[in-house]
């Protein structure tokens, strides 16, 4: 079984499609997109689109949720440039695209084989939907609170492993990064026999490891290992529809610089 795995696509058509495309030629079975199909981008409605018309499996991030919660006269909990994309986003959304949003939920578990067998999928860790896994100490709480082997997360756009191994001192903690301004397009890692994962794929619509090339991530259950895989897109393009939209400037500067 090898799962395609897209996180944080923020409504980055641009990017979805090259993704797609390139991913179409390494083969998968089946996809999931784990959380943030919404939010800052400029095409909210073609990547709801297109997610469903690939047959990609969504899970609910916070923007995607902060979206649902906007209302006439009671949005002034979000502010910046994150909440003038989602105002913006919300008033381009039809009632059919919006109750597909509303039906994602918060978590799924995923079928990969091998190994592994079952995936948890969040958007934040295993145990919530809004927690950054960024850190080892982070990693560590995540994995004395939840029993599993294989956890897919996004949230952090930040393209990475960590890993947990029990040792005679107690368990063993390492941060795999796969990311970064000098990464290759293609980086690899196998999963070792008795441990167990939590993994980012990176951001398909606005990395921020400083490359600013989409990323996506499959695994290969059978075989236990994982693909990161970075690809380019139309970046330009994407900056142009945001600054025709009116949206803040930062939004279209950031994508240049992969942060």
């Amino acid at each position: 079984m090898r799962t395609l795995l897209l996180s944080d696509v923020h409504a980055n058509l641009a990017a979805l499609e090259a993704v797609l495309q390139a991913a179409s030629a390494l083969g998968w079975d089946q996809a999931v997109s784990l959380g943030d199909a919404l939010g800052y981008g400029p095409n909210p409605g073609e990547v709801l689109d297109l997610l469903q018309e690939v047959g990609v499996r969504c899970i609910a991030g916070n923007h995607d949720r902060w979206l649902l919660d906007l209302h006439p006269g009671t949005d002034g909990f979000l502010g910046g440039s994150v909440g003038a994309a989602l105002r913006w986003q919300r008033a381009r959304l039809n009632a059919a695209q919006l109750e597909r949003v509303r039906g994602w939920p918060e978590w799924i578990e995923a079928e990969v084989g091998g190994r592994a067998e079952l995936a948890l999928c969040r958007h934040g860790s295993p145990r919530s939907l809004t927690t950054y896994v960024d850190s080892l100490a982070r990693a560590r709480e995540e994995f004395a609170d939840w029993e599993g082997t294989l956890a897919f997360v996004g949230h952090t756009h930040l393209p990475g492993v960590y890993s947990t191994l029990e040792g005679p001192v107690g368990d063993w903690i390492k941060h795999h990064p796969l990311g970064g301004a000098r990464t290759e397009a293609v980086q690899q890692l196998t999963l070792p026999p008795r441990a167990r994962w939590i993994v980012n794929p990176g951001s398909v619509g606005q990395p921020r490891d400083g490359d600013p090339r989409a990323a996506f991530a499959i695994f290969d259950g059978e075989r236990g290992v994982l693909e990161v895989h970075r690809v380019a897109y139309d970046l330009e393009r994407t900056q142009a529809q945001l600054r025709a939209a009116g949206l803040p400037e930062v939004l279209a500067a950031r994508l240049a610089e992969g942060r």
